[in-house]
């Protein structure tokens, strides 16, 4: 049995002082349970704890930050309609299988029978209603958001009967079945959807269908969930459909990396999220288990505010592109886990394509087109035009660990060739507030961003249906807004690739969006005696299938 955190916080020395206390506590705690090995299969029973170095600031459902932290609770206490697992493919869960008409503005879902949520209500078709219905537009009047990505085009849905839902739309919406598997894609009871936000909020009653359950929590500090023992609806693609075989996962907000990483280490904990890439080689030289998965999103880079000047001349902005060595990124920042931008978007989503020529590090290139552009380099290295210095602000991404080390870096590239780049590094609070695309004052926006279906990449680009509209250009760009458009309207997959291809291949030709690599943003480290969990399509681990080994 792993030893348990008992703190908020734990000094070095305090750290490992407090290896023995903790062990006989987690003892006496699992006293009377006597996990079991079933013949041939994981073994039941046993809990672990999960380092993480934020809980993100609400738990209503639909206003969580669960791209960045609490969809490690979330993936564990509810389920979806459908599952995406790490190359994009799609299976049956709670809906069975469905059907969709020629022009995909109908979808009809066929699902499980028998499931019900942790309050008893029953996972129905009314049920799904309800959470396609706040999905799509929440309830804005009481501070409960729509999911960002779910389809603008959606009219609505009904019960056809008890197991069946028949869902419309205004418009052909083909990736529809991919999103329902999206992150933000959680079902909750009816009776959770029905409270107000201020009781939503409370994670304690909020019901979910999910293998576990939230047994306790304290804002700030800790989740533990425990299992239920009546569960038996996972998804077929796992491998595995019954009760989890852990008893419980308890999430703990330890803000340090270097005490997350010491106490797996120490045996204290099991899983430490967010190491330093720094220490991966080390820490599995020595046994340690290591994941650092790709989730199906945009690459790590930065969303071009074409209002700004001097990145309204194209020829800055593709100067820009060609000016940052993506290698040398990667070689300095990072390890052989992370691999090199091929495109905006990463290379195990479905419809991408290898744009890798037009991302090359070309310096005399770069210096060419800023000559072509009127930007003159002065005695001091830096480029002027009209008396202006050439410069860039970037504002350092506090999700991803390594985004200052990265900026650091091509302020270095950039600067050989002209430009004065300025950095600014904000916590997550301050970086919400302040830091926008599309911003007044914000040139380039960082991008961590996970997506299901390609198909909603362009309106996301854009400003149609409240798309956020990343490059600042409204309606100016007549391509760029036609591929919004044929890409949405297209019905089929076979329609759609080459049209996906056009523009990925068009956004960085004009240099809207600078890659910098392909990204790992969620790094694992945890124990060799934890095993079998799984990473779905947005990179985030369930222990649904994990065992503990003797």
């Amino acid at each position: 049995m792993t030893a348990r955190l008992s703190s908020r916080s734990l000094s070095r020395r305090r750290l490992l002082a407090a290896t023995s206390m903790v062990a006989a506590v987690a003892l006496t705690a699992m006293a009377g349970l006597s996990p079991v090995q079933s013949a041939g299969g994981p073994r039941d029973g046993g809990d672990i704890t999960f380092l993480i170095d934020s809980l993100g600031g609400t738990w209503i459902p639909n206003n969580s930050a669960i791209s960045s932290f609490q969809g490690h609770i979330w993936g564990h206490v509810t389920d979806k309609l459908v599952y995406v697992d790490a190359d994009g493919k799609v299976s049956p869960w709670i809906a069975e299988r469905w059907e969709q008409n020629e022009d995909a503005t109908q979808f009809t879902l066929h699902l499980k029978k028998g499931v019900t949520f942790s309050d008893g209500t029953p996972l129905d078709a009314s049920a799904v209603v309800a959470n396609l219905d706040i999905w799509y537009a929440g309830r804005k009047n009481e501070g409960i958001n729509p999911i960002g990505l779910f389809p603008k085009t959606y009219t609505r849905a009904e019960a056809v009967d008890a197991a069946t839902v028949k869902v419309f739309f205004k418009a052909p919406t083909l990736g529809f079945i991919p999103t329902l598997g999206y992150h933000g894609s959680i079902l909750i009871s009816p009776k959770t959807i029905a409270q107000p936000a201020t009781q939503q909020a409370d994670l304690s009653k909020t019901s979910g269908s999910g293998p576990y359950v939230v047994a306790s929590w304290k804002e700030g500090d800790f989740v533990k969930l425990v299992k239920r023992k009546d569960y038996n609806w996972g998804p077929a693609a796992v491998g595995h459909t019954g009760p989890a075989h852990l008893n419980s996962i308890t999430y703990k907000l330890v803000s340090e990396p270097s005490l997350r990483v010491a106490a797996v280490q120490s045996g204290q904990a099991d899983v430490a999220y967010s190491p330093s890439p720094q220490e991966l080689k080390s820490l599995k030289d020595a046994g340690f288990t290591i994941a650092t998965p790709r989730y199906l999103g945009f690459v790590n880079g930065l969303a071009i505010n074409t209002k700004l000047e001097p990145y309204n001349d194209v020829k800055v902005r593709q100067a820009f592109q060609a000016g940052i060595d993506r290698k040398e990124i990667i070689d300095t920042v990072y390890t052989p886990d992370w691999k090199l931008a091929t495109s905006f978007i990463q290379s195990n989503v479905p419809g991408a394509t290898d744009q890798s020529a037009l991302l090359a590090y070309n310096p005399g290139r770069a210096e060419k087109l800023l000559d072509e552009a009127g930007w003159t380099k002065g005695s001091n290295g830096i480029r002027t035009k009209d008396g202006k210095p050439l410069t860039l602000t970037l504002n350092s991404n506090p999700y991803l660990a390594t985004s200052k080390a990265i900026d650091e870096l091509i302020a270095q590239q950039l600067g050989k060739i002209g430009w004065k780049v300025n950095i600014r590094a904000y916590d997550v609070v301050t970086f919400g507030e302040k830091v926008r695309f599309g911003g007044p004052a914000v040139p380039a926006y960082e991008v961590t961003r996970s997506f299901i279906d390609a198909g909603t990449v362009a309106s996301i680009l854009t400003n149609a249906n409240n798309g956020e509209d990343w490059f600042a250009l409204g309606e100016s760009d007549k391509k760029l807004n036609e591929l919004r458009d044929t890409i949405a309207g297209a019905s089929t997959a076979e329609i759609r690739a080459p049209l996906l291809d056009e523009l990925q291949k068009y956004v960085l030709e004009q240099g809207y969006f600078i890659p910098r690599t392909q990204i790992v943003q969620r790094i694992y480290v945890q124990s060799s005696k934890l095993k079998g969990e799984v990473y779905n399509g947005i990179a985030y681990a369930s222990y649904y299938t994990a065992s503990i080994s003797e």
